[in-house]
């Protein structure tokens, strides 16, 4: 990665974005929190983490104002990565947050995991990916790598050629999705030791591809 290359993690208030930090920091790359559009717009990656809400988050975004400036990053083609609730925004809605549209990016479902299977709700802790591909943020990865949940809702996506990679949790989860230079990850791979660290080196690899 050059020095010239800035990466973004976008901050609209609703995110822990101090662990995705210093997971970049730990792979030798800077990034800057940011809420400004033209920065965002400039930056040659971003990246949308997310914990809470699904509505809240939506909520923080449009009074942010950076709906429209996400929408764009992602249609420029460059780079971008959603973590978690950024996973999820990228879709048309939630069941958490009935009424409330996402990003509609993505077409497919967020949906509650069931608690009525003995496993307890909200999920937390490591679960093994089944990989679709060992490409992209996965390229160099075993097979079946563990990484980090924390989640009570999951993706059920309508297109599955967008899906990456699926875990177990009483039901299947679709844990990833890639569609061209955009990636999204259920998990936290900034909290999935050197599994997550390696995907995050490939995120950063995609600038210099491009």
């Amino acid at each position: 990665m050059g020095e010239y290359e800035m990466i973004s993690v976008i901050d609209y208030g609703a995110g822990n974005i101090q662990s995705v930090i210093k997971a970049f920091h730990h792979i030798g790359c800077e990034v800057q929190v940011t809420a400004d559009r033209e920065v965002i717009k400039a930056s040659d990656a971003a990246i949308l983490p997310g914990v809470g809400a699904f509505g809240d988050s939506m909520n923080c975004l449009k009074n942010a104002g950076l709906v429209q400036p996400v929408l764009d990053f992602i249609e420029s083609g460059k780079p971008f990565l959603g973590i978690c609730l950024g996973l999820q925004l990228l879709f048309e809605g939630s069941e958490e947050s009935p009424g409330v549209r996402g990003l509609g990016v993505l077409e497919g479902k967020i949906l509650r995991i069931p608690a009525d299977r003995g496993l307890k709700v909200p999920h937390i802790g490591w679960n093994s990916l089944e990989l679709r591909s060992q490409s992209g943020l996965f390229a160099g990865l075993e097979e079946d790598p563990y990484v980090y949940f924390v989640h009570s809702y999951y993706l059920h996506a309508d297109d599955p050629s967008v899906v990456s990679s699926t875990t177990e949790y009483g039901v299947r989860i679709d844990a990833s999705i890639q569609r061209g230079n955009l990636f999204a990850t259920q998990f936290h791979p900034e909290k999935s030791g050197r599994t997550g660290l390696k995907m995050l080196q490939n995120f950063v690899a995609r600038i210099d591809a491009d």
